[in-house]
């Protein structure tokens, strides 16, 4: 069967970051600045995705955090690799029952590969009546439309179809450290080995286009700062026997 990658239009990408401002709008209407956590689970394509995670947050007026205690918004980013993993998050998934009785309006959303296999998706979903929503790894970009969704209907929101094939170019980020980045310059694989769970969580091998990779470099966060050795990216690709 022959796949096809697509990038996601400018348009399309333009209308999530106009529901930013919305939300951003509709905190400042309460007077205050709220709070957002993101926890990452796994490999270091999900800390790249928890960067842009964060970066679409603090597009929409929220401060980060570094507990769920006190937050307005906590999203964990999860990983599927091991059964162990998996039990980790829902142990501490079921334990935010506590902040949310603390905080009743605090809103939890699970996102990530685990949210990619539709049995685990749906066991949060019935099972975890405080969840406010879910998104798998190829509604990361939509995160914006799902955010606003919670926020203004008050209702729970749950996007985890497969858009196997999709690339997103320009989501805000912010990233972990001002001298070194993760940078992803292919997602998924074609693979299908007996042990691993890649092709089904984030779908089949698709490539960046090396100028967006470029692009992404050389605007960092180290532009037009001088550092004597120079800032450390390091390129993500989730193929086994991949070379560059």
């Amino acid at each position: 069967m022959e796949h096809h990658t697509h990038t996601i239009s400018p348009e399309k990408l333009q209308e999530q970051l106009q529901l930013l401002q919305l939300v951003k709008d509709y905190w400042t209407t309460k007077g205050r600045v709220p709070l957002a956590f993101v926890e990452t689970y796994g490999c270091q394509q999900n800390q790249a995705d928890s960067e842009h995670i964060r970066g679409m947050l603090c597009e929409a007026g929220y401060a980060l955090t570094d507990g769920a205690e006190g937050a307005d918004m906590v999203v964990m980013n999860t990983c599927a690799i091991r059964e162990h993993a998996q039990n980790r998050v829902f142990g501490n998934i079921g334990a935010l029952t506590h902040t949310k009785k603390r905080h009743p309006t605090q809103k939890i959303i699970v996102c990530g590969c685990m949210m990619g296999q539709s049995d685990v998706a749906d066991k949060i979903k019935n099972s975890y009546p405080h969840v406010s929503g879910t998104f798998s790894t190829h509604q990361m970009w939509q995160f914006p439309r799902i955010l606003w969704d919670i926020l203004h209907t008050g209702k729970r929101v749950f996007k985890n179809e497969n858009e196997d094939g999709s690339i997103a170019e320009g989501l805000p980020i912010v990233r972990g450290s001002s001298i070194k980045a993760w940078v992803s310059i292919m997602y998924g694989c074609n693979n299908f080995c007996s042990y691993c769970i890649v092709p089904y969580v984030r779908g089949r091998e698709r490539s960046r286009q090396p100028q967006e990779i470029i692009k992404e470099v050389q605007f960092g966060p180290w532009h037009e700062r001088h550092y004597p050795f120079g800032a450390k990216c390091k390129f993500l690709w989730q193929r086994l026997g991949f070379r560059i």
